[in-house]
């Protein structure tokens, strides 16, 4: 990934690449991407990065010995800072769809930022709204109060998020409409189809947004957009 493909992920919208990663692709039926509604901590913003993977569990309490659960704790903070940039720390809360552990709140959002990440993709539970660290958007299942007796259970595995399996290393774009796995085949070729996908959208958008625009207006500018489009 180019800094200059990197600078424009950050720009648009995760719609926008599920539909530009068809456009690479020549075909429709793209199937890497979230199922259902996610939370969004900051509406605006795009995360994008390579995923860094865990599960988690917050429902009872850990069953192995404390020892084991802080060392795991503290290999998962260190496989955190330690991944290459940018990064997204993707969480699947194995509590699904029971979850009731704030895994997200001020203070681990905090750590992650701290650590140079770009944001948290997870089906899990976030809280501490007004608190959270700008910069740091947490795309989330749900919201609540409470940690619960959340501990970390795997680390680097591939999960499952809303529908979504990431592996390891994956590169992400999510936002307020879900998530993205991006194809590593079409990266290359993603900066041209990002500017193929809004060029056909403003065969459209464009006289839809004139004075006047009636039925033989829509006519003309759809034929145009359809023969554009994928």
């Amino acid at each position: 990934m180019t800094p200059t493909l990197l600078d424009l992920l950050r720009r648009v919208d995760t719609p926008t690449v599920c539909n530009a990663i068809e456009v690479v692709q020549g075909k429709r039926g793209f199937g890497g991407f979230t199922r259902g509604t996610m939370l969004c901590s900051e509406p605006g913003h795009s995360v994008v990065g390579y995923a860094v993977t865990a599960q988690i569990a917050a429902l009872a309490p850990p069953s192995e010995p404390a020892e084991v659960i802080r060392a795991r704790r503290m290999a998962y903070y260190k496989a955190m800072h330690d991944a290459p940039k940018p990064s997204v720390a993707v969480i699947e809360d194995l509590d699904y769809p029971a979850c009731i552990g704030a895994y997200w709140g001020e203070v681990n959002t905090t750590i992650h930022k701290g650590f140079g990440m770009a944001g948290a993709l997870t089906n899990g539970v976030m809280r501490d709204l007004g608190d959270l660290p700008a910069g740091f958007p947490v795309i989330a299942g749900s919201i609540g109060p409470s940690h619960g007796f959340v501990h970390v259970r795997s680390l680097g595995e591939p999960v499952t998020v809303f529908g979504l399996r990431v592996a390891q290393g994956d590169l992400v774009h999510a936002d307020r409409h879900g998530a993205v796995v991006i194809p590593t085949a079409v990266i290359p070729g993603l900066e041209a189809g990002i500017g193929t996908l809004l060029a056909s959208e403003k065969l459209i958008l464009d006289p839809a947004r004139r004075a006047g625009f009636d039925f033989a207006a829509f006519e003309k500018a759809w034929t145009a957009f359809e023969n554009a489009r994928t």
